[in-house]
């Protein structure tokens, strides 16, 4: 598949203070004359800033690892997780098609997206606070069919389900990610049966979602704010 940057590019980007100290703390992992090993995770940083990534991001980053911006570019154009175009406002939401997932209803998670959102991926809903894409296998296979929603997975969806988590974003509410039908995690569909008394005495939520929950994470855009900047080993 041929990937190109769109057609309508930002005048400029930097990273938040925040983000340019964790950036540089990255950087400051690889010995002298390996700063472009920090490519990818500069590139997610600034695409989990801006929502996607764009040539003036690219370009930043290249600038901070001594790198030609061709060299930059071929990163960010092969790796699918980039998103080159605008994505939603709220949320860009990438259904799993693979095999597991399409069995379970992918199509009918799919549909819902072409009806909400817009009838192709890639594509900013009316209001350009949604966008859709459907992607590879994403290895929840035994919580099918499921989504990536910003930063976390919603799984064991239906596409009432999906209609409702899309109508709940909308409304500036963080639904608890996870799976959707009570499952804990990925436990047979009709309980334990092993490990019972697990059931009484774990939390709400497995530890991911459980910080999700917390912090009203999942579709908020990364600042640096987050999380500590530990780099201990440049102390």
């Amino acid at each position: 598949m041929l990937r190109r940057l769109h057609k309508d590019q930002p005048a400029s980007f930097e990273f938040t203070p925040l983000n340019l100290e964790w950036a540089r703390g990255q950087i400051s992992k690889y010995p002298e004359g390996r700063q472009a090993s920090a490519i990818i995770p500069l590139l997610w940083r600034a695409q989990e800033q801006e929502g996607w990534l764009t040539r003036p991001a690219i370009e930043y980053v290249a600038d901070m690892l001594g790198m030609a911006y061709i060299r930059a570019l071929e990163v960010a154009t092969f790796y699918f997780m980039f998103q080159l175009q605008p994505v939603g406002s709220i949320a860009h939401i990438q259904v799993c098609g693979t095999t597991s997932c399409m069995i379970c209803g992918a199509e009918e998670l799919i549909a819902v997206c072409k009806e909400l959102i817009a009838p192709t991926p890639h594509t900013l809903s009316a209001d350009g606070k949604f966008s859709w894409e459907e992607v590879e296998c994403m290895g929840a296979c035994a919580n099918a069919p499921m989504a990536q929603i910003g930063k976390d997975y919603y799984e064991d969806l239906t596409a009432d389900r999906l209609r409702e988590l899309i109508m709940r974003f909308a409304r500036g509410e963080v639904p608890t990610p996870g799976p959707q039908n009570g499952r804990y995690a990925a436990e047979p569909l009709a309980g334990l049966t092993a490990l019972k008394d697990f059931e009484s005495g774990r939390r709400q939520f497995n530890g991911s979602v459980q910080r999700a929950v917390d912090i009203g994470d999942t579709v908020k855009k990364i600042d640096g704010s987050e999380v500590p900047i530990l780099t201990p080993w440049r102390r």
